[in-house]
């Protein structure tokens, strides 16, 4: 048995990242998904909180073949220590798979194999292009899976990254 993990801040879960996760079905039995960031949210940069992302990731792989753990990982501030801040918070795996090149080398100088992916429509899919699109009302619903537009919609996600996406009147 196999199992892989894979990190992301989720920010939100977009087809990006399902994508992903239907590439490393392929290659696995089981996969760990690290909600990175976990401690972040109310920020244009991190509007969802952990519970949000781990409900987007959890409905949204409902119906793939594939045992998942969706796992909260809060930022450690100290890049020597990360991996087994990581490894203490998740159950044992075996492989990791990242396209961030921190990532890959924090990984690989832990000794954990590291394993990457073909980038899907990145220039679309990222997350920073979605949550853009939220704030200016554009179509970001399609680049979503839609148990993910539901629970967005659940949490008036759109109308919170809107509200902490603003300035004062002073202009900060």
């Amino acid at each position: 048995m196999i199992r892989g993990f894979y990190i992301g801040r989720f920010q939100p879960f977009h087809n990006g990242h399902f994508n992903m996760v239907q590439e490393i079905a392929e290659d696995v039995d089981e996969l760990v998904l690290g909600i990175g960031s976990a401690g972040d949210s109310h920020s244009k940069h991190d509007p969802f909180t952990a519970g949000e992302r781990v409900m987007m990731v959890t409905k949204s792989l409902v119906d793939i073949d594939l045992v998942t753990y969706a796992v909260p990982i809060e930022d450690l501030e100290r890049n020597s220590v990360w991996v087994s801040h990581v490894q203490s918070m998740s159950p044992e795996f075996d492989v990791a798979y990242s396209n961030n090149p921190l990532v890959i080398q924090l990984f690989e100088e832990a000794g954990v194999e590291v394993r990457q992916s073909p980038m899907f429509n990145r220039e679309v899919l990222e997350g920073q292009e979605v949550r853009e699109r939220m704030i200016k009302g554009k179509n970001w619903k399609s680049l979503l899976p839609d148990p993910v537009v539901e629970v967005v919609e659940e949490m008036n996600g759109i109308e919170r990254l809107q509200r902490v996406s603003e300035t004062d009147s002073n202009g900060n």
